[in-house]
C-alpha cells in the first residue's frame, strides 16, 4: 500500500497520525456533500520519519532541545535554527519524490499550489497549534514544489512550534508532520468564519471576517477586515473597514500587496446573500463535525471554496441542560473564590454536599437561575445577594433582563408561591429573628466539633462499599449542619446590622464604610485566628537559630522527622503539629476534595514561617489582635458619642448600639461553616485514600491518587465490583489539563454567550481600575503579583494583589498593607478577613492581575473602591 502519498479522497478523520490536522480535516470536508474543497494531496508524516529517522546531525540537535525549557529563549532559537537548516540539506528520496510527481502530473504540474503544513498535534479539540508551521502560497512547478515541501517540514522547528511544544508537554520526537500540497484558488474575496461568536462564545451568532485577494492579509494583520454577524439567517450586525491593501497571487508563482483603488476601499466585500450563504456552508460544516468551528474560506468566480476547518478551542463549554428552554448559569467558583478547575471526585462531592442543583462545564459547577430572573419577585432576591457577592455578575444578569429577549417574564398570576425556593434554590433563613447571645455561636460551633469527632470514630470501623455508603450518609449530617436556619440567621443578622450601619451612618453623621473598623479582631473568627496562630508558631521556633537556618533549605515533607536532631526541635514540632492538628485540612482550593492538604504536605507552611520570624517581633499576634480591638471599640464610642447631638440622638444611639454587637459577637461565626464542611471532607478524604490503596493492590488503578478522576458514584462501583475500565480516567487527566488552560465565565448562557458585567461609575479619577469596595482606608506599596500562595514572598508593607483568596491564603493577610483580587464581593471570604485585620481592599477587579505588574507601587482605595498605579 502507497505511505507516502494519499488523495484527498483518501483521507478522512480518521487519518490524523497520518495527514496531520489539518490534512484530516480536508480529507473530512472533501466527502461532505456541497462543500467545494480544492483538490490537493497529503505527503504523510511516514515520509517525514524516512528523512528523519536515521539522520545522525538532527537527532543529537534533537537530544539537545529536548533538555530546555520554554523559558530558554536563546538556546531554543539557535538549536531550533540549526535543525531548520539541517532538515532543509536531507535530499528527498527517489521513492517519495517519484510519488510526488505522479500525483502532481494528475492534477497538472503547470498549476499553482499551496504547500501547506499539517503537524499531528494540530487542530486538536485540546490544543490549536495553528500558525505555528509554514504554509508556501502559488508555488509553481516541480522543482519549487518540493523545496517547499523540504522548507514545511523544517518548520515543525520553529522557534514558536518548540515553544508551544514545550508549554504544552507534547514530545518534539512524538510530533510529525505531513504536507498538504492543494490546487491554488485565486479569489476575488477571503476570510475567516466562525460559527460561534469568538468575543461573547455565543453558539448561534456566526462571525465572518473578510477581506479582498488572499487570506494572508487578514491573518498577518496587514489589513482590517470587514466584519460581519449572523442569526438564524439575518445579517444582525456589520462592520465595513477601510481596506487599503490586498494580496494577489503573481502569474510566475508567490504572492504580492497591492493597493486598492480608492473607490473600493470602503465598499462591503460580501453582499449580504452572499453572508448568508456563507453561514448555510458553516451550519452544514459546524453539523459535520460537532464543535463549532473556525472555518478559512475564499471566493473565486462567485462560488465558495473551503480551504480549512479547525474546532475552535478557546470557546469555554456550555452546561448541558438536555433541553430547548434558555437558561442562565452562574459561576459557583466565582461564589466560592476557588475558580479553578475541580477534579470529577471534587466536583461530586460538591454536587452532593450543595443545596442547589448544579451543571457541570469546564470542570467547574453552575447554577442555572433562569427562573429565578423569570420571577419578579425571586429576582430581587437573587439582585440583592449578588449584589453584596459579585457585584459584575449582578451587573452581567441584569443586562439579560434588560434586553427584553432572552428571559421572558412571569405574568402576576404565575408568580412562585415560594420565590427563593426557585430550581434547586435553598430557603436561607435570612429573615430567621435570633437573639443577641454570642452563647448561641458557642453552641454551635461545639454541635459542629462534636459531630466531627463522632465521624472521626465511626469512619474507621468502615471498609470497602459499605465506607462509600456511609460518607453518603455522613453528607445528610454535614448538609444539616451547613444550611440549619439557625447557623444562617447567626451571620445574617451580623451582615444586615453591617448593611444598617453603613447607611444610617452615612446617612447621619455622612461618613461610608463605618461598619468596617467594627469588624476589627471580633471573637470567633476561625479563619482570622488561624493567620495570627502561624505568628504563635514563628514565635515557637524564633528562638533557635539552628532550626531557622535548617528550615531554610528543607526540600521535603521529611524535615518534620529531621528536627529532634536540633536544638528545639521537640518545641519547633510540636508547634507545627499542634498548628496542623487545628487547621492541617486546609489548604488552596480547599473546596475541591482532591487538593494537597496542609497535613499532607506541610513544607507548604514553611515559606510563610520563615517570613513571619523576618517580618515580625514576637508576640505579634496578640499585640494585633489587642490593637484591632481598641480600633473597634474606639470606632464604636466615636460613633455613639457624635450620635448623641443628633435629634432622636439617644434612640438613634441605642439603635446603633444593638447593631454594632450584633456584629461583635456574630461575624466571626461566618467563617466556621466552611471550615466545619473543610474538616469533614477532609476526614472523608483520608478514608478514600485508604480505600485507594487496595484498588491499587488488586490492581484496578495505577496510583491512589487515579480515584481523583472518578465521581463518587463511578468509585463507589469501582469499589463494590473491584472492576473499571482504566481508560476513562486516561480520558479525564487529559480533559482536566484543557480545563486548566480555560478562564470560567461569570455568567454563561445556553446559547454559550458569556455576559461580562461592568463598573458603571463615573466618579474615578482617569487612569483608575474599577473595583468593589470591601474594606475601608487608603494605602499606598508595593505591589506582590501573587498566583500561587506557594510562591509568595512578602514583605511586610506589600500590597497583595491575586487572582482570588479562599481560607488558606489568611496567613499571608498578616504580612500585606492592603489587597486587591479579581473574584470576589461584599462578603467572601477576602473581604471578611481584610475587615477583621483592618485592611483596605478592593476586589473584583477584573484582569488585575494583568493590569497590575509586580513591583509597581500602587495606591488602594478600599473606601472608594478602585485601584491606582502610581
Amino acid at each position: 500500500m502507497n505511505t507516502y502519498i494519499l488523495g484527498f479522497q483518501e483521507i478522512d478523520r480518521t487519518k490524523l497520525t497520518v495527514a496531520g490536522g489539518k490534512g484530516a480535516n480536508l480529507g473530512e470536508l472533501s466527502g461532505i456533500e456541497g462543500i467545494r474543497v480544492p483538490q490537493g494531496f497529503c505527503i504523510t508524516t511516514e515520509a517525514y520519519k524516512k528523512i528523519a529517522e536515521n539522520n545522525h546531525e538532527l537527532n543529537s540537535l534533537l537530544d539537545e532541545l529536548t533538555r530546555l525549557r520554554a523559558e530558554d529563549r536563546k538556546n531554543i532559537g539557535e538549536i531550533s535554527a540549526k535543525i531548520r537548516m539541517a532538515i532543509e540539506r536531507i535530499p528527498i528520496s527517489k521513492d517519495i519524490e517519484g510519488e510526488i510527481t505522479y500525483y502532481l502530473s494528475k492534477l497538472g504540474e503547470k498549476n499553482a499550489y499551496a504547500v501547506r503544513s499539517s503537524a499531528t498535534a494540530e487542530d486538536l479539540p485540546i490544543a490549536s497549534f495553528a500558525g505555528q508551521q509554514d504554509t508556501y502560497l502559488n508555488i509553481i512547478g516541480r522543482e519549487a514544489i518540493l523545496k517547499h515541501v523540504s522548507k514545511c517540514w523544517a518548520s515543525l522547528f520553529t522557534e514558536r512550534a518548540v515553544t508551544y511544544r514545550l508549554q504544552n508537554g507534547f514530545d518534539h520526537r512524538k510530533v510529525h508532520l505531513s504536507v498538504v500540497v492543494q490546487k491554488m484558488v485565486c479569489p476575488q474575496a477571503s476570510g475567516i468564519l466562525f460559527t460561534a461568536d469568538p468575543v461573547t462564545s455565543n453558539r448561534k451568532v456566526l462571525s465572518v471576517d473578510a477581506g479582498f485577494g488572499l487570506g494572508e492579509a487578514l491573518v498577518s494583520g496587514l489589513v482590517n477586515a470587514d466584519l460581519y454577524k449572523v442569526r438564524n439567517g439575518k445579517v444582525i450586525d456589520k462592520k465595513v473597514s477601510t481596506k487599503k491593501l490586498a494580496i494577489y497571487a503573481l502569474k510566475e508563482g508567490g504572492t504580492k500587496e497591492q493597493e486598492i483603488e480608492p473607490e473600493r476601499q470602503n465598499r462591503q466585500v460580501l453582499a449580504d446573500e452572499q453572508i448568508l450563504q456563507l453561514e448555510r456552508l458553516g451550519r452544514k460544516i459546524e453539523e459535520h463535525f460537532g464543535p463549532p468551528q473556525d472555518i478559512e474560506w475564499c471566493l473565486a468566480d462567485d462560488a465558495f471554496y473551503i480551504v480549512q476547518s479547525r474546532p475552535i478551542t478557546a470557546l469555554y463549554p456550555i452546561p448541558e441542560a438536555n433541553d430547548q428552554e434558555n437558561h442562565v448559569y452562574v459561576s459557583v467558583g466565582h461564589q466560592q473564590m476557588m475558580t479553578d478547575p475541580i477534579k470529577p471526585l471534587g466536583l461530586s462531592l460538591w454536587q452532593l454536599t450543595a443545596a442547589r442543583l448544579m451543571y457541570k462545564a469546564g470542570g467547574r459547577l453552575f447554577v442555572d437561575v433562569a427562573q429565578m430572573l423569570a420571577s419578579p419577585d425571586s429576582r430581587k432576591i437573587l439582585f440583592n445577594n449578588m449584589g453584596q457577592h459579585d457585584p459584575l455578575m449582578k451587573d452581567a444578569l441584569m443586562t439579560i433582563i434588560e434586553r427584553g429577549d432572552f428571559i421572558k417574564s412571569l405574568h402576576d398570576d404565575k408568580k412562585e408561591q415560594n420565590p427563593g425556593k426557585s430550581k434547586g434554590m435553598p430557603s436561607s433563613g435570612f429573615h430567621t429573628q435570633i437573639e443577641n447571645d454570642p452563647t448561641i455561636v458557642a453552641d454551635l460551633m461545639k454541635r459542629s466539633q462534636t459531630s466531627i469527632e463522632e465521624l472521626r470514630q465511626s469512619i474507621q470501623t468502615k471498609s470497602g462499599a459499605d465506607l462509600l455508603d456511609f460518607i453518603l450518609a455522613d453528607i445528610q449530617e454535614l448538609k444539616k449542619i451547613l444550611f440549619a436556619p439557625e447557623s444562617s440567621a447567626v451571620f445574617m443578622a451580623a451582615i444586615n446590622a453591617s448593611a444598617w450601619i453603613n447607611e444610617k451612618m452615612n446617612e447621619w453623621l455622612g461618613e461610608k464604610n463605618a461598619a468596617d473598623p467594627l469588624s476589627q479582631s471580633v471573637p470567633n473568627n476561625i479563619t482570622a485566628e488561624m493567620g495570627l496562630a502561624l505568628l504563635d508558631v514563628a514565635d515557637a521556633i524564633r528562638p533557635y537559630p539552628e532550626i531557622i537556618a535548617y528550615l531554610h533549605h528543607v526540600k521535603d515533607d521529611n524535615f518534620l522527622a529531621e528536627l529532634v536532631k536540633f536544638d528545639g526541635g521537640r518545641e519547633t514540632r510540636d508547634a507545627i503539629y499542634g498548628y496542623l492538628n487545628k487547621y492541617g485540612m486546609r489548604c488552596a482550593g480547599e473546596i475541591d476534595i482532591t487538593k494537597t492538604r496542609w497535613s499532607e504536605k506541610p513544607i507548604t507552611l514553611v515559606p510563610m514561617i520563615l517570613s513571619n520570624i523576618k517580618n515580625f517581633q514576637p508576640h505579634a499576634g496578640r499585640r494585633r489582635f489587642e490593637q484591632g480591638r481598641r480600633v473597634a471599640l474606639q470606632k464604636e464610642q466615636e460613633l455613639l458619642e457624635r450620635l448623641q447631638p443628633l435629634p432622636d440622638g439617644e434612640q438613634k444611639a441605642q439603635e446603633t448600639k444593638r447593631r454594632i454587637d450584633l456584629i461583635r459577637n456574630f461575624i466571626g461565626y461566618r467563617e466556621y461553616p466552611k471550615y466545619g464542611m473543610i474538616s469533614r471532607y477532609f476526614v472523608y478524604k483520608q478514608a478514600l485514600l485508604k480505600e485507594a490503596e487496595q484498588l491499587v493492590q488488586a490492581g484496578v488503578i495505577h496510583e491512589k491518587e487515579d480515584i481523583y478522576y472518578l465521581t463518587f458514584e463511578e468509585l463507589r462501583e469501582a469499589v463494590r465490583t473491584n472492576k473499571l475500565d482504566y481508560r476513562i480516567v486516561s480520558i479525564r487527566k487529559d480533559e482536566y489539563k484543557l480545563y486548566e488552560k480555560l478562564t470560567p465565565p461569570r455568567v454563561i448562557t445556553s446559547d454559550g454567550e458569556i455576559i461580562a458585567g461592568e463598573y458603571k461609575r463615573e466618579d474615578l479619577p482617569a487612569e483608575a481600575i474599577a473595583g468593589l469596595s470591601v474594606s475601608s482606608g487608603v494605602i499606598e506599596g508595593r505591589a506582590r503579583v501573587i498566583l500561587n500562595m506557594e510562591d509568595a514572598d512578602l514583605e511586610e508593607g506589600d500590597i497583595l494583589v491575586t487572582s482570588f483568596t479562599d481560607p488558606s491564603w489568611t496567613p499571608l493577610f498578616v504580612s500585606i498593607r492592603g489587597l486587591v483580587t479579581e473574584v470576589g464581593g461584599l462578603m467572601t471570604h477576602g473581604a471578611v478577613i481584610a475587615r477583621e485585620y483592618g485592611l483596605p481592599a478592593v476586589i473584583g477587579v477584573e484582569n488585575a492581575t494583568k493590569r497590575i505588574k509586580d513591583g509597581q507601587r500602587i495606591r488602594v482605595h478600599g473606601t472608594e473602591g478602585y485601584v491606582e498605579i502610581l
